[in-house]
Formats: structure tokens, sequence, C-alpha cells
């Protein structure tokens, strides 16, 4: 059953600003209200039962949303360390289905490349689910306009000791104990240039990986303790045109004979992917008023960026900071000139993890994240600006604890619906055991005068 919300009246977050309704002015942003602070994580609106009803934001348009009831894809069988049952993600296959899958190995380098994962196939639109083995269906990754599709692809990570290296750029150690060293990528062995793109051709019946031109003076890649891994994560979005474009990271680079901690970089290509030319860059710059931490990040700064295309061409960017000392903010960014400059990052959250982004096909903007817990937020002013309060997937305390790795999918459904994968590590069984489980949503979000 779900609970029904009518009348309801709720605070709205103006770039951040946890305001009331009835004072927030909307055309404020919140660099100028000089009042947020981001030192303690604020719950949201619990929605973590079927609900429905009506956001209200005064002076602007109210969203009727509505939130399924969490279905179950899988539960572990077992307890499972960090790295197992979770990482979510959701893809609709060529055939109709719909298709899930979650990590199932260690969070570290030495899982990269190696298809530690489980997967479970909807025929029914997400509503029952069944786990199989093999292969996943096909399906996935960006579809380009010759129907081709496009995927980043991670090889196994290669071991330092059996690489013949010319020496490192810079060294240091990040917050979370792992030892890091920085190669110029113009010196190193073939292997760990360039990029690796999985390519799957109309009438193919598999991925094919190939290793492709990356263009990118300067550009650094680096060590994991012992292992040396190829990383180049991020959204990939078809631009006006038909050339592809994407965000990724790490992105280090040299200054003055150090390596500062990584921003992010916005790559084209113009062939499909075989080619990618460095566009411009974002770069670390932590906002410290509202980010205390921000200069105690020595490797990763900006991470795991969120990009999309919005549908007045404002390029949007929400990125994770990632420091090993707490929760992180995310910030904000955007271009209104298909990537060529950005706009300075600015905080407007207090924590999350792995943001994802979608824009509806009624203009609605997504933003999916987590730890702690799960959020989404809504954006109805066409450019990601101004943003609701998060409605929580899942409760948390005010702990430092884990109920969810955090991490998200969003597949779209229709031009108002979407659904959302995420895992939940307090999952209680018929037996009253804890566990970890695979949950999914549906939901409906459309502008309602």
């Amino acid at each position: 059953m779900k609970t029904v919300l009518t009348n309801v009246l709720m605070g709205f977050a103006i770039l951040g600003y946890q305001g009331s309704p009835d004072t927030d002015n909307p055309t404020v942003k919140w660099r100028e209200r000089g009042i947020v602070s981001y030192g303690k994580i604020q719950h949201g609106i619990p929605v973590y039962q079927g609900i429905e009803g009506v956001y209200h934001r005064k002076n602007d348009s109210n969203l009727k949303i509505s939130l399924g009831e969490p279905t179950i894809i899988s539960v572990a069988d077992r307890e499972y360390g960090w790295g197992y049952f979770q990482f979510p993600s959701i893809y609709r296959a060529l055939n109709g289905q719909l298709v899930v899958a979650w990590h199932m190995g260690k969070d570290a380098a030495e899982s990269y490349g190696k298809g530690l994962s489980s997967f479970a196939v909807s025929d029914d639109e997400g509503k029952s689910w069944k786990e199989i083995e093999g292969g996943m269906p096909l399906g996935g990754g960006l579809e380009l306009t010759d129907g081709t599709y496009i995927k980043n692809s991670t090889p196994v990570a290669l071991k330092v000791s059996e690489l013949d290296l010319l020496n490192a750029v810079d060294s240091n150690k990040e917050a979370y104990g792992r030892d890091f060293s920085y190669y110029r990528m113009s010196a190193l062995p073939d292997a760990l240039r360039g990029v690796y793109i999985a390519r799957l051709s109309p009438g193919n019946s598999r991925w094919n990986v190939e290793h492709n031109v990356l263009n990118d003076p300067g550009v650094l890649r680096y060590t994991d303790g012992e292992l040396f891994p190829v990383v180049w994560w991020g959204d990939m979005r078809i631009e006006a045109g038909g050339s592809v474009a994407t965000i990724t990271y790490p992105s280090f680079y040299e200054e003055a004979g150090k390596v500062p901690a990584a921003g992010v970089s916005f790559y084209r290509s113009t062939d499909g992917g075989r080619s990618w030319d460095v566009v411009s860059k974002i770069p670390y710059q932590p906002d410290l008023e509202h980010d205390p931490n921000g200069s105690k990040r020595l490797s990763f700064g900006f991470t795991e960026p969120a990009f999309e295309i919005l549908k007045d061409s404002t390029y949007l960017c929400v990125l994770r900071t990632s420091d090993g000392l707490g929760h992180s903010p995310m910030y904000v960014s955007s271009s209104d000139n298909r990537g060529v400059t950005w706009t300075q990052p600015q905080v407007f959250a207090g924590a999350g993890v792995l943001p994802k982004l979608l824009q509806l096909g009624n203009g609605v903007v997504v933003l999916a994240s987590g730890r702690p817990g799960v959020q989404l937020r809504f954006s109805t002013d066409g450019k990601g600006h101004r943003w609701t309060d998060p409605f929580e997937m899942l409760p948390f305390g005010e702990k430092n604890e884990h109920v969810s790795c955090g991490y998200t999918g969003l597949l779209p459904v229709g031009i108002n619906h979407f659904l959302i994968v995420y895992s939940d590590f307090a999952y209680k069984t018929g037996k009253g055991e804890i566990r970890r489980a695979i949950k999914i949503r549906e939901v409906t979000v459309e502008p309602s005068r």
C-alpha cells in the first residue's frame, strides 16, 4: 500500500540551502545566503515505502511524485565484506529484458576487469526478477547514430613488478591509505596508454574490446600499490551532430613537478569512440568555507562525475569528492558552450557518492546519490541550479554507518517514469537475519501546476 500525501508543503533546497518554504526566495543562490553548514548530515524526506503526493515550493511549480514499493531483486545468502552485493547498475537488453548487475568482489584494483558480478533479468518491466548465470544479455552502453553501442571497458590491472617503468613524476599516500605513484602516459608501455572501449556492432552477438587513442598531452596515470590499473570512467552522451562526449576521472596532471589532487576531464570523439580528444578540464578547486576537508585530499579531489546534456544544451556535471575523512560534499558545475569552459564548481549537498543524472522526457532532471543512505533529488529549472530536498530511500543514523554502498543505477521507462536500483545493507529476511539486498523502485515525477 502507498502512503498518500495531499496538500503537502515541503522545504526546497536552493543550491544546497535547506530553507523554509515561507521565507525562501527561489532567485537567491546559496552563496548569497552565507549560512549554509555541511558539518552535519541533514536527513531528507523519508520515502522508505510506497508514497505519492505533491511537493510544493512557494512561487514555483509543484511536482507530482510517486515512488513505488521497493522490489527485491536479490538477497545475500550470508554476510559479505565490502565490495560484495553492491555497486548495482541497470540497462535494457536488446531483447527487451531489463538487466540489473551488482559487484561480487573486493572493491580494489585487483578486481578490475575480472567480471566479478551477478545478474538478474526481468521480463515484466521490473515487477519480478530471476537471477541468471553465464554471460549478460546483450545491451547497455551508449547507442550511436548508426545503431552501434559503445561503453568503457576496464582491463585487468598489471603488476608493477612486471613492468619496465621510468621514474615516477610524483607519489603520495591518499587518505584511504593507498600508495599512489604517477607516470606520464606518453612514456608508459603501450598496454597502459589510450583507452579501452567495448563495441557492439549491429548484427554482432558479442562485445569486442578495442584499444583506442586518447589525445591528451600531459595526462598522467597512476599505480595503486603493487598494481597498475587503466582507469577511465565516466558517463558518455551523444551530442547534437552525433559526436560522443564524456567526462571522466581520475584526471591527473603535473604542476611544477608535483601532482595535485585530481579533477575531471571532458573529452569528445568524432569517430564513434575510436579516438578521443581532450577539450577541457574541471580542475580540483575546493570551496574551503563549505568543504573544510578540501585541502586534505591529496590524490582524488573531484571524482565520479555524473554528466548529462540537458534539453536547452546545458552540459551539467555533478561531482563527488573522495577523501576517506568522513562524508564529503558533492559539487555542481555546468557549461553553456559545449564543454569548452565550465563554471566554478559549487558545493550543493553535504554528502554523496557516484551521483547519477537523468533528464526525463518531461524535462525534470533526476539526481540519485547516496552514502549515507540513498537519496533522490529533482530539478525543474532546466539548468540543474535548484534542487528539491533529498527524498530518503533508506533510513540511516547519525553515525558513519553504511546502510547502503550508496551507488545507484537509473533507467528511464517513460517520459515521466524511471527505475532506480540500489543496495540495502540492512534487509531483514523472513528468518530475522540481516543481509544485503539489491532493490529496485519505480518512480513517477512530473510538474503539476
